[in-house]
Order: C-alpha cells, then structure tokens, then sequence
C-alpha cells in the first residue's frame, strides 16, 4: 500500500504548483501514515460471524471472516484483508461474549511477540457447550513490560472502555477513573475512533489533546502515530494561554494562585474591560462636501447603550460602533432627499471625526496592559472587585512593586491564564472540534474556562481521577468542573476496574482515599500479583545516608526484572539522589525520556510522575513526598499518585514514620 503511493505521478493531475504542493503534502502524510511500525503486528484479532454483516438472518446468508487490526489493509485488488478496529464491523470483538454473542461464532485473539506471531486463542462465543473463559493472551498482553513511551491498547480495549471509545462527537464525556483503569488510553483513542467517523468535519475544525505537562506528552505522543492519525496536536494548559513577547518569569504563592485561579476573577476582568467604554457628551460633526451632518450626544449614547445591552465581545462591538454611526448619518441623508448607499455608509463610518469619536468612546484595550493595571493599581483593582473579591483577596492579588510594562513584568502562569480571558472578552478564542483534557482534576476555573473556550463550538474529552488533585485549587466534583468548562452537558463516566496496577499495591494506596477523596470508590485490581508490594523501614541518623544507599540498591535490586524501573522522591530529594545514583554508576533518565536497553532507570520528581507508569517503582521517603506540598491533604494526595505508578511491583522505603493510613 505504501508503494503503490509512493509511485504515484502526479504531474498530469496538478493544474499549477500551487495544487502540486497540496496534493504533495497529502501524499508524504499518507506515506508517513503507512509506516511500518517495529514490533507492532498489522493484525490481532479474528471474527467469524454465523451471518454476513447486513443480511437478512431469515435467509440463512452464509457467514464471513475478518481479522481485525490497527488500520485497513487492502491488496493489489483492493480487496480489504484487515478491518480497522473502529469499522463498525469490529465492535463485536470487543463487546461480544457468551451471554451476548451478537452473531459472532468465534473471536480468535493472537499473541505476538517481537512482531512474531506466537499463539492464538479462541472462543466459541455462540457454542453454549463451551464456558466462558479469562482471556490468557488478554492478561499477557495487559501485563506485558512497559518500555518506551505510552503504547496503544487496540488489542485489549474493555467493553465499558469501548463504550466511551465510540460515543458520539455531538456529545461531550467526563471520564472519572482510578489509578490504571486505562483513562489516559480511552480519551487518545476515542480521538482516534472520532478522526475515524468523522474525518472530514474534524480536518476542518481540528482536535487538540492537553495535558499537564511536557513529560506527559512526550510519554503519550507516539499512541496516535502508530494507529495512523498523525494530526492531533498536543499541548499544555500553559501553551494555550502563551502570548508572544510574554514570558512566566515568577511563581505566585499558593494562596494568591487560588484567588487568580477563581472563576470569580472572570467578573472581575469583565468589569475590567466594560469600564473603558466612555459616556458622549460632545456631538459629533460629519462633513461630506458641502454638507454638515450633526449627530447628537444623546444619540450617540444610545447607540453604546444598545451595544453594551447586546454583550458582544469588545472589540466586535467597537468594529460594530462607527457603522452604528455611520448608519444613523444615512438616516439624516435620506431625511434630506439623498439617496446613499452601502459605499456612502463605509465611507462615513472612516470618516476622521467618526474614527476620533470612536477612539474617545470605545478605546482599543490591550489585554496584558490591562491585567497589568488590575495587578498594579489598588484603586482600579478595587473598583472592579467590589462586591466580588474581599479585601484580603485583592491585598494578594497586588504586586508589592508595580512593573513599569508588559515587557519588564514577571509574570506568573496564573496571570497569563488571565490574560487569555481578557483577550476573549476583547476577541473570541477559536474553537476547534474536538479536544481532550487529561489530568483534569488539577486544573484551577480559570484554567477550566481557558480549555472551554477553545471549544465552544466542538465537543470535549476529560478525563481524570478526583483523588489525585495535586494542586492547592483542584477541583471538588466534576459537575462544578464542567459547568466551568461551559460543558454541563456531559456525560459522566467511571472506570473502577484496574488493568494497570497489581491488586497489592492499589489496595495499599487506596487506605489513602477516605482522607483524600471520601465517597470516592477504590479501584478493584483485576491483577493479582503476589509479592508486588514491599514496604522496607531503614534506620537512618540525620544525614540520611542510609536512606539514600538503601534506595541505589533496590534501584539495583529492580534492574534485575525486564522493562522499566522509575525512581520516585520527593522534589527536594532528586538532586542527593541523583548523585548517589552517578556514583553507583547507574545510568538514568529523566521524566519522557525513551528508555533504552543501556538506560532503564528513570528518576522522577514527585511533582512530575502523575500519568507515567513504570513496570517497577522505587518509592523513597513518603513523608518527604508529602511534607514537599503546601498542606497535609495535597501532600497525600501527591503520595496516593506516586504510590500507583507501578505496573508489576512497588518497593517503597522509609526512614520517618509512614502516614497514619500506611502505617
């Protein structure tokens, strides 16, 4: 298929060069999309239904067989030879069982290794003298090693995760899951399977994947790629809010983020803007040849009047203000016996005294010079935040010293997100058509409503554990979350069944839950792993070099197993520990980073190990991972995220006592 592309002459097709570059730039994607992946099998599944797809059962048509696969695969002929598992076709081999066979006589799966196909397995899932079984190539496929980035889960999708997998685009959907119920896989692939059904509308509006940080993208990047949709750009919260010329240069405290991150700052801003709109009190003078034409200042303020009412953006309605004008100067035209027409109405609307009219009663508002005033002036701050924020919330929003300009400002991430809302309420943000939030549980109401902006038009994606909300201002429920998001609409969803993590180690975690997240139900393990948890207590004197020699040597201990190995501490121990590490001559990586048979190890600072997963973790110090956090909820909360990242068995070391649910 990649040949016949490849060879294709497009000389004779192209009317100019213009049309010869698109079409090329169409053809090196379809080139880039048929790559051969390494390891990676075209096909790994087989249904054989009892009746063609579409006939009439009635009539007894004879059955077909298709093998299922990551993408369509057709030969010479163009005959298909393997179905794209989101082809309506291949639903059943996920959804199908014994007591619902949905026509299917048997579902065969293969197991491959290096690329090698090395077993099969099949169920007859309409023969009711066969019993219903746990897929093994299943479980070693969920099991096996994670090295590299984040994989795809094509082969192994869950029937409640093929649900989410294939709603619909019209509809937005929140995903509620623990720690390895598969979220993160579920949001990239209904990406995928919406790319799938409706490709054509989504090339033209665009999809957009947020997480929370580089690391985490770098980790997922390659899932989309390898099932052919080579697209869908990846971002963070913090490149969406980016303006040129504006760099974050400074970090707010925890209390003053808290009150930037308050949906309530969005009134604020309003008010912010709306209070440049100015009152006439001069009428306004046009000349036109040999002729006056008077509008007086009552009817201007009627036209501003009328505009404000509407609650237009901004700047729509200071485009919209000289035509206004220019319009009711016609009316006396016509009054007059003239006959102007559309050309008269632009050329009035440019007139020097219409444009000096609209410069004096609607100014342009630059959105940084204007959070800037808010965050510099106390007097301004306060006349928009009355009856809005209280005084001791305006006290933390002030800068102690004002910046002279935009340029010289430190700005933190916070106020950039302000900024964003500022430039929405000036000109509407572009939507796109679809998007996906991962990690959503962090994000403050301001970020929620800066994500919410880039699809008002399109639907929406989020997904996220409420019990891993690591930020001072995460959010409490998901209903307040999406109403933030302007999507409270959408379905919410929860996965409670772990695939990911053994059942040792989240049982261990969830002892956290009732103080972190109460009400909230503890994932339920699928895996049962024997001797995946080991909790080791090491006396240490003050310097805590028996702690940190400890820790090189489980990090040890773990090279023994096969895949990959993540080292977990809090912030403030990574720089100690990455010395002992050199001195051990361990080779590491850090957060994102490929690993390779030379570097298994990865040493991750606690602030940066929420999405990532490692076949075996090394957790050093508990209480330093939550001591690192501004309060004891947060802390835990870090601590539950670090204690699940562990795919096959968790080594966690202490010296200080572990926290009372662990202990």
């Amino acid at each position: 298929m990649r040949e016949d592309v490849e060879s294709l002459d497009i000389r004779d097709v192209t009317a100019n060069w213009v049309n010869a570059v698109v079409l090329q730039g169409q053809i090196d994607d379809r080139i880039k999309a048929l790559a051969d992946l390494a390891h990676t099998p075209l096909f790994f599944g087989r249904l054989d239904y009892l009746h063609a797809p579409g006939a009439d059962l009635a009539e007894g048509a004879g059955g077909e067989q298709f093998y299922i696969g990551r993408r369509h695969v057709h030969d010479a002929d163009g005959d298909p030879m393997v179905i794209d598992w989101r082809a309506p076709v291949s639903q059943p081999f996920y959804r199908a069982s014994k007591a619902d066979p949905q026509d299917i006589a048997l579902r065969r799966r293969f197991g491959y290794t290096g690329g090698e196909l090395t077993a099969y397995e099949d169920e007859h899932l309409s023969d009711p003298a066969e019993s219903a079984a746990v897929s093994k190539l299943l479980q070693q496929e969920i099991e096996r090693p994670r090295v590299g980035p984040m994989r795809d889960i094509v082969a192994t999708i869950q029937p409640e995760q093929d649900e989410i997998v294939r709603s619909g685009l019209s509809g937005s959907v929140c995903v509620q899951g623990g720690p390895g119920t598969g979220k993160t896989a579920v949001g990239l692939h209904r990406v995928a399977y919406l790319l799938y059904a409706h490709r054509e509308r989504l090339a033209r509006t665009g999809t957009l994947v947020i997480g929370p940080n580089r690391s985490f993208l770098h980790y997922i990047e390659q899932v989309l790629p390898a099932l052919g949709e080579l697209e869908v750009k990846q971002a963070t919260v913090d490149d969406l809010v980016a303006r040129e010329g504006l760099e974050v240069r400074a970090a707010d405290a925890a209390e003053t983020a808290v009150v930037k991150g308050d949906a309530r700052m969005a009134e604020v801003l309003r008010r912010a803007v709306r209070s440049h709109v100015g009152t006439p009190v001069e009428p306004l003078v046009v000349v036109r040849g040999s002729r006056r034409w008077r509008v007086p200042a009552y009817e201007l303020e009627e036209i501003v009047s009328e505009l404000l009412d509407r609650d237009i953006r901004y700047g729509a309605a200071r485009d919209a203000l000289p035509q206004r004008i220019a319009h009711t100067v016609l009316v006396r035209m016509e009054q007059a016996g003239e006959a102007p027409d559309d050309r008269v109405q632009d050329a009035v609307a440019r007139n020097p005294a219409v444009k000096a009219a609209v410069r004096e009663i609607w100014p342009a508002v630059e959105p940084a010079k204007l959070v800037l005033r808010l965050l510099s002036d106390a007097e301004f701050l306060a006349a928009h935040a009355d009856g809005v924020l209280t005084d001791d919330e305006q006290k933390l929003l002030l800068w102690p010293k004002p910046f002279r300009g935009v340029k010289s400002a430190k700005w933190t991430a916070a106020d950039l997100v302000l900024i964003d809302e500022a430039a929405d309420l000036v000109e509407r943000t572009h939507s796109l058509g679809h998007v996906v939030l991962d990690e959503a549980q962090d994000l403050s109401p301001m970020q929620y409503r800066a994500v919410g902006r880039r699809c008002t038009t399109g639907s929406a994606t989020v997904l996220g554990d409420l019990a891993q909300g690591t930020t001072p201002w995460a959010t409490r429920s998901w209903d307040e979350a999406l109403a933030h998001l302007g999507k409270p609409e959408a379905v919410l969803e929860e996965l409670t069944a772990g695939f990911r993590v053994p059942r040792e180690v989240i049982a261990y975690a969830s002892r956290l839950l009732p103080v972190i997240s109460p009400g909230l139900a503890a994932v339920s393990s699928v895996r049962e792993t024997p001797g995946s948890l080991v909790v080791s207590e090491v006396a240490a004197t003050d310097t805590g070099a028996e702690l940190t020699a400890a820790v090189v040597a489980a990090c040890e201990d773990s090279l023994r197993y096969e895949g990959s190995i993540g080292l977990i501490a809090a912030d403030a121990r990574i720089p100690e520990l990455a010395r002992a590490l050199e001195a051990a001559g361990l080779p590491y990586l850090a957060p994102g980073e490929e690993t390779t048979e030379r570097a298994r190890l990865t040493l991750v600072p606690a602030s940066l190990a929420k999405g990532l997963e490692y076949d075996y973790v090394v957790l050093d110090e508990p209480a330093a991972v939550v001591s690192g956090e501004p309060d004891e909820r947060t802390g835990l909360r870090r601590l539950y995220v670090c204690l699940t990242r562990a795919v096959s068995g968790l080594h966690l070391l202490h010296a200080a006592p572990l926290p009372e649910a662990l202990a």
